[in-house]
């Protein structure tokens, strides 16, 4: 037969291990809370409440459409728009008629309400939810930006246009372009310009070349085969569009080979056609 000693022995472990269990959760619950301190609730997201020693009051709240929540004891809240920290200095207000110096954690159960949008030509547009602390570099790392315009990217916030260098941030390293991403920040993409440039006319193989930053225009006709034998070279002619309206520029190409003027050697844009005319004789 077991004793009464065995017995409170068992009891007491049991009590023990109960303890354990409650600091381990509060502490969960604290550490959770901390972390999202910064965190704006927003309607969908769902809250997790600890009441220390009292269970009953223990529970998990979905934010409604209209930004409330109902918990036992405490009544309706508006949650939309605070941090856990402030809805729970709030809750510990509401039960302290009820509870003895009420101890309460409130931590983030689920983030649906935490979205940028993603819109512009040079990327498809979609919807990016953030899950946790976020910055446009760490979105940039995650992103295909091969047709994006980096130069005229932009972030808008509450109506009004944040500028940031893109370009500089994600492949020079510049954090000082960096930001933390805010639910509803619109971050706009521009489409780049025609990714090709054209040789036509005269040359051994007139295509499309695709577009590298830095090409020129002795590095357009070489990898097209160099000039053919018809070719009046310093007549070749660069268009190219400028703010809507067409720009012709005649390229002394012969010089240019010849080494004679090597000014000649324009570095090329997107989109840019080099015609190379033939001569007449």
């Amino acid at each position: 037969m077991i004793s009464l000693r065995i017995i409170n022995t068992l009891c007491l472990k049991s009590i023990v291990v109960m303890q354990c269990l409650v600091l381990a959760a509060a502490a969960l619950f604290a550490g959770q809370a901390l972390a999202d301190s910064d965190y704006v609730i927003g309607a969908g997201d769902r809250v997790q409440v600890f009441v220390w020693g009292e269970p009953e009051l223990s529970v998990s709240a979905l934010v409604r459409p209209d930004g409330r929540i109902s918990l036992p004891g405490a009544g309706e809240l508006m949650a939309e728009g605070q941090t856990s920290v402030a809805l729970q200095d709030e809750i510990t207000k509401r039960l302290t008629a009820l509870v003895k110096d009420p101890r309460v954690t409130v931590s983030l159960a689920d983030i649906v309400n935490n979205k940028v949008y993603i819109i512009g030509g040079g990327v498809p547009t979609g919807v990016f939810e953030l899950k946790q602390k976020t910055s446009l570099l760490q979105l940039l790392a995650g992103m295909d930006l091969t047709r994006a315009d980096l130069h005229g990217a932009h972030v808008m916030r509450d109506g009004a246009r944040l500028d940031r260098d893109f370009d500089s941030l994600l492949h020079k390293g510049d954090v000082g372009q960096d930001l933390d991403l805010r639910h509803n920040d619109i971050i706009f993409f521009p489409a780049l310009p025609e990714p090709y440039v054209y040789v036509l006319g005269a040359v051994t193989a007139p295509r499309s070349l695709p577009f590298k930053d830095g090409m020129t225009v002795l590095d357009a006709v070489v990898e097209c085969g160099g000039f053919t034998k018809f070719a009046d070279r310093n007549k070749t002619v660069l268009v190219r569009r400028e703010n809507g309206a067409e720009k012709r520029i005649t390229v002394r190409a012969a010089d240019l080979v010849e080494g004679k003027d090597l000014s000649q050697n324009i570095v090329l844009q997107r989109g840019d056609y080099l015609i190379a005319n033939e001569s007449f004789f």
